[in-house]
């Protein structure tokens, strides 16, 4: 399921050449605050790659919601006590 979600997100990034140094900017919108540059278009990907499975952990640690992507929900839901 990680995996899926990691994939639906990806396919969403976005990225542009900066003008003031030609370094690549990259990002996700469905995921507030995912970005990263790099000097190549390779380099960013595998930054913004990185920064989104962090960005995941991180919102799963602090149980703060994560967006639906393409029908793919990777909230964790809390198990019945029994």
């Amino acid at each position: 399921m990680l995996t899926e979600y990691l994939h639906a997100a990806a396919a969403h990034a976005r990225y542009e050449i900066l003008p003031e140094d030609l370094d690549f900017y990259g990002e996700i919108p469905p995921c507030p605050g995912v970005h990263a540059t790099g000097s190549t278009l390779e380099a960013c990907r595998n930054e913004l790659l990185s920064a989104l499975e962090d960005w995941i952990l991180f919102r799963i640690h602090r149980h703060l919601p994560l967006p639906v992507i393409d029908g793919v929900d990777l909230t964790v839901k809390a198990e019945a006590s029994s």
